[in-house]
């Protein structure tokens, strides 16, 4: 059994790009006794600043990933680094690390799923082709972002990788709270996995994120959750749980059709 934090971080237009990491960094500190850290999508240019991207977008060895990088082997955490605009060959990116406790990248995540909805993610960014699951000493731990949530199909792919834990960074806006809710347990709940989602808070370019970031369990029971307020969201995660449960409830024996590629 061990720790996570997932950071709902406040996004607002009064913040900077270095103000952003700062309070990250801060929030960080505060989270020192997790084992696993969980930061928001985009949250170091903020998501709806679109006119933004280009100008503020970085490499992997960038501003943003090596300052997470150096809290994360300070603090001696495992860190999901919430996204970042990433420039990579002249194409733009919504890409997230997955860092271990030594500050080193272990995955490297590109959003398959771009929003088009309200957002202009989908023309500006490049989708990745990709789905990641990392093997750690802290479980099998697959990697997503946002909208990829609405796609069940990457979830069941991530699973038949070995996946036990999701980890969802997100920048999920109001009014749609009963779909991301729902969406996390049933995430969760059919491929009997942990869930454990981080977004943010505030209000960015008129728009409000809803928060609520959360920590549900195999059985798509929510453990920990928040309102729409900034806060740390914590709790622990039991991989024992996961076999327990799997070994069981035959749920994932009986399935008859398995998504291929």
């Amino acid at each position: 059994m061990y720790k996570v934090a997932s950071l709902q971080l406040e996004i607002n237009d009064r913040q900077r790009k270095q103000d952003r990491i700062n309070y990250a960094l801060e929030q960080m500190e505060l989270s020192r006794a997790a084992d696993l850290i969980l930061l928001p999508e985009i949250w170091n240019t903020g998501y709806f600043n679109f006119d933004l991207y280009q100008e503020e977008s970085e490499t992997l060895d960038g501003l943003t990933v090596n300052a997470v990088a150096e809290k994360a082997r300070e603090i001696n955490s495992f860190v999901f680094s919430g996204s970042f605009v990433e420039n990579r060959e002249g194409k733009l990116y919504n890409t997230s690390v997955l860092l271990d406790n030594h500050g080193k990248i272990i995955g490297v995540y590109r959003k398959i799923h771009l929003f088009g909805y309200g957002s202009r993610e989908k023309e500006l960014l490049t989708p990745g082709e990709e789905a990641v699951v990392v093997n750690t000493e802290l479980g099998a731990l697959g990697l997503s972002t946002c909208y990829d949530l609405r796609f069940p199909e990457l979830y069941r792919h991530m699973l038949d990788s070995g996946a036990e834990i999701f980890l969802v960074t997100s920048g999920w806006p109001f009014p749609r709270w009963a779909n991301w809710i729902a969406l996390n347990q049933v995430r969760a709940m059919e491929n009997v996995c942990y869930l454990v989602s981080c977004n943010c808070a505030g209000i960015n370019r008129g728009i409000t994120y809803l928060g609520h970031s959360c920590i549900v369990d195999p059985r798509g029971i929510i453990r920990s959750g928040s309102n729409e307020e900034p806060c740390i969201v914590s709790g622990t995660i039991d991989l024992e749980r996961v076999h327990q449960i799997r070994n069981s409830f035959s749920l994932l024996k009986d399935r008859t059709l398995k998504f291929m590629g």
